[in-house]
C-alpha cells in the first residue's frame, strides 16, 4: 500500500477513522536518522496491505507533532482504533517496527 502524506486536513479521515492500524512516521527532510528509517517504513507499507502508513513532515505539520508529543525525530507511532498503541523513537531496525505493529 502506498505511503500517504499526513496533514491536519486529512488526519481525522486517514488516521482516526481508519479501520486499519496506522503507522505514522514523524520526520523532516534535514534529519539523517529519518532518511535512514524511510526505506524501512516504505518496505513495511509495500509488504503489509492491512496497515496504512503515513508520513508527517514535522516542519510543515508542527501542530500534529505537538499533539503527539514528538520531541525527537524520527518518531514512529502506531495508531489502532484512533488510539496510540505504540511509540518508537529514533532509528530502529525493521524487526523493532514490526514488533511495535504486532507483526
Amino acid at each position: 500500500m502506498a505511503v500517504i502524506e499526513i496533514t491536519q486536513a486529512n488526519f481525522e479521515e486517514t488516521v482516526l477513522k481508519n479501520p486499519k492500524k496506522v503507522l505514522l512516521d514523524f520526520w523532516a527532510p534535514w534529519c539523517g536518522p529519518c532518511r535512514m528509517v524511510a526505506p524501512i517504513v516504505d518496505e513495511i507499507a509495500e509488504e503489509n496491505e492491512n496497515i496504512q502508513v503515513g508520513k508527517v513532515n514535522v516542519d510543515e505539520e508542527a501542530p500534529l507533532a505537538i499533539q503527539f508529543g514528538v520531541a525527537s525525530i524520527p518518531t514512529l507511532i502506531v495508531m489502532d482504533g484512533g488510539e496510540v498503541a505504540a511509540k518508537v523513537i529514533g532509528y530502529r531496525p525493521k524487526a523493532d517496527l514490526l514488533k511495535a505493529l504486532g507483526l
